[in-house]
């Protein structure tokens, strides 16, 4: 099992999210909560639709820190 950042942004009524490592690879819903379990589906079918075509699965490789910034 691999681990990939997912980023979640807050769309006004809603929720989107994607994945650096997994271009074109977008979700969104009406909670946070919703938008990563959509998410979580949306990169497994991805992943299933490459090994079918026999492609590779990109390698997570992003990772993210926050930083604090004096403002």
């Amino acid at each position: 099992m691999s681990k990939y950042l997912v980023i979640i942004e807050e769309a006004g009524d809603n929720y989107s999210a994607y994945s650096p490592d997994v271009p074109g690879c977008v979700a969104a819903g009406d909670t946070r909560d919703e938008a990563v379990d959509l998410m979580r589906e949306a990169i497994t079918t991805h992943f299933e639709g490459l090994r079918e075509e026999g492609l590779p699965i990109p390698a997570p490789t992003t990772s993210a820190e926050y930083l604090a910034v004096a403002i």
